[in-house]
């Protein structure tokens, strides 16, 4: 047989899986334990709530998107008592809110939350949340999936008990594997709590006894190998840019992003209405008055499949476009491509648009 350069190759050491798990924590600046679970980032995050939620527990539910209405749903199917913030998707929530929340309800003692959705465009200011969370004495749970990489994410600074990171999002890495930051306060909610998966693919406590409790030295099961070479290379990628030029590319991607498409007219507007809130993982876009995006999409597919563009999933796709500029896709090219298409299939719906307008205001961006 022919040799490859995925297949023959020799296994993966303890050790070499444990360098990976300490290269993910300097990438968080954190001094938690870091475990790297051999799964989509939906691994952790349920296995997370499952183990920390439970009939006792009463949780707060940021919901600034589809991520945060699963989670409710995980928390009801552990017992816990829910209680729900809905923020507009076009909008973020605020400390003031959560401060609220608390205020009204005295007895939650578990905040969820994402940070980015790259589903809705939005993003969460969660070092001033965190705050509000610390002061309340609740754990703080926090989905930094689509965040990590395209801003800050700094579990230790901000109070996170739980932060749950995946690769294939502004990190450019791999989907098959995933990871969690876990506090010691959460350990110990974990280990107090009867319903926390045992012997599971689901289950953290697996991991701290087989693994981190036994020093690294032994891996429970056989491991991912290419997937977590593969998340190996994307963070020396992400080490040797430095991880501040990274960030600073997706910030100029949505940048651009935004100020391109307010240029280009012919009635596309972000769909994130305030800047500010506006992630810079991806740039969702609403659809003119009449035009469906999925088929505003399909249309500047059609000229270049290879552009990050996607409708809004569900009922979005009637009116939201996604220019998912994270990644390999972080740059001046994608963005100037996406702004091109979606200027030639508007026109060609007879509306009006200034593509060289457009182009001017998103290069400014990249300057």
């Amino acid at each position: 047989m022919t040799a490859h350069p995925f297949l023959d190759l020799a296994p993966l050491t303890a050790a070499r899986f444990a360098s990976i798990e300490d290269r993910v924590a300097r990438l968080l600046s954190t001094e938690q334990d870091v475990v790297i679970m051999q799964g989509e980032a939906l691994l952790p995050l349920e296995g997370a709530i499952r183990g920390t939620a439970g009939p006792g527990t009463t949780a707060l539910n940021v919901v600034t998107g589809p991520y945060g209405q699963t989670f409710g749903d995980w928390l009801r199917d552990c017992g816990a008592t829910v209680v729900d913030l809905r923020v507009p998707f076009h909008a973020a929530v605020t400390a003031a809110r959560i401060r609220e929340a608390f205020a009204e309800h005295p007895e939650i003692d578990f905040v969820s939350l994402v940070h980015a959705e790259a589903a809705t465009g939005n993003t969460n200011p969660v070092a001033e949340i965190g705050e509000a969370v610390r002061e309340h004495g609740a754990l703080f749970y926090l989905d930094a999936v689509a965040s990590v990489g395209a801003e800050p994410v700094l579990p230790d600074a901000w109070g996170v008990d739980l932060c749950v990171i995946g690769a294939q999002k502004a990190m450019g890495g791999p989907a098959g594997v995933s990871a969690v930051s876990v506090s010691e306060r959460a350990w110990a909610r974990m280990a107090a709590n009867p319903g926390a998966p045992r012997r599971s693919y689901l289950s953290l406590l697996d991991w701290k006894e087989r693994w981190i409790d036994g020093g690294r030295r032994a891996l429970p099961h056989a491991p991912a190998q290419l997937e977590m070479l593969a998340l190996e290379a994307c963070v020396e990628r992400i080490e040797a840019a430095g991880l501040d030029t990274v960030m600073a590319r997706h910030a100029a991607a949505a940048a651009a992003t935004r100020a391109g498409a307010l240029a280009l007219g012919g009635g596309l507007e972000p769909y994130v209405h305030e800047a500010g809130d506006a992630a810079p993982v991806a740039t969702t876009l609403r659809a003119p008055s009449g035009v469906v995006a999925s088929e505003l999409v399909a249309s500047a597919l059609a000229a270049d499949p290879a552009l990050p563009l996607a409708a809004g999933g569900g009922a979005l796709a009637k009116e939201m476009i996604r220019v998912n500029h994270y990644g390999a896709d972080a740059t001046r090219e994608a963005v100037l491509g996406s702004l091109a298409a979606l200027g030639a299939a508007l026109a060609d719906r007879g509306l009006t648009v200034d593509t060289e307008g457009a182009r001017q205001h998103a290069v400014a961006n990249f300057s």
